[in-house]
């Protein structure tokens, strides 16, 4: 096991395990980080949200807290105005792809992006970039839940449940940048795919895209 050090995070000294990664470090001791992409399991994070930035002395640019190890003597902000404004923009461009129906979604008062917007003071409804328009069909096919793509903001927690706990590979990433989406082998209807049915995707997803049918839609 590491050893614990010392580090100070927005002017309060905590003790983490040398080698953990920055993010759960500061989860671990209340110190609110965004993230929606972060596994604490997976080795090697892909930073995919671009909201955990912070700032560290010695370093001259912000870096992904998720995929930055703790250091004994470590000095980090969570707070800056460079952090703010990449973490604004990384949340707007996420909501610029998203639906934001809040009353309809099951995830309702407990979505992540609600988190955010609350720990942040950042707003849910953005002008600043335009409203990306999605063809998507709702996927119910599954008996005891449904996925609306168009609130999927493609933080891979749902592939990692299925793949690395369920073990199916059910679901996986396709297509690149704008026209990426979470969809299985062919982009066949869950029900039609190899998917068990475990549910542990929809556990895992953080905004209501994979949700329970006995929810509201």
């Amino acid at each position: 096991m590491n050893k614990p050090v010392k580090i100070i995070i927005d002017d309060h000294e905590i003790e983490a395990f040398a080698g953990e990664k920055l993010l759960w470090a500061a989860l671990d001791n209340d110190i609110f980080i965004p993230h929606l992409c972060a596994i604490r399991e997976e080795k090697r994070s892909g930073a995919s949200c671009r909201l955990c930035f912070v700032e560290i002395e010695g370093i001259s640019q912000p870096v992904t807290s998720c995929t930055k190890s703790v250091e004994d003597g470590m000095v980090v902000k969570t707070r800056s105005p460079r952090i703010d404004r990449l973490v604004k923009t990384g949340f707007e461009l996420l909501l610029s792809d998203h639906d934001l129906k809040c009353r309809e979604c099951p995830a309702n008062r407990s979505c992540a992006l609600q988190k955010i917007a609350k720990e942040r003071g950042l707003k849910l409804r953005q002008k600043r970039f335009k409203h990306i328009e999605r063809d998507y069909q709702l996927d119910d096919s599954p008996k005891e839940f449904a996925f609306n793509r168009s609130r999927c903001v493609l933080c891979g927690q749902c592939v990692w449940a299925d793949r690395e706990e369920a073990k199916i590979g059910a679901i996986g990433f396709t297509r690149r940048g704008i026209k990426r989406v979470v969809t299985t082998f062919e982009d066949l209807p869950l029900a039609e795919s190899i998917c068990t049915e475990c549910k542990l995707c929809v556990d895992a997803c953080p905004v209501g895209a994979l949700y329970y049918k006995d929810l509201k839609k």
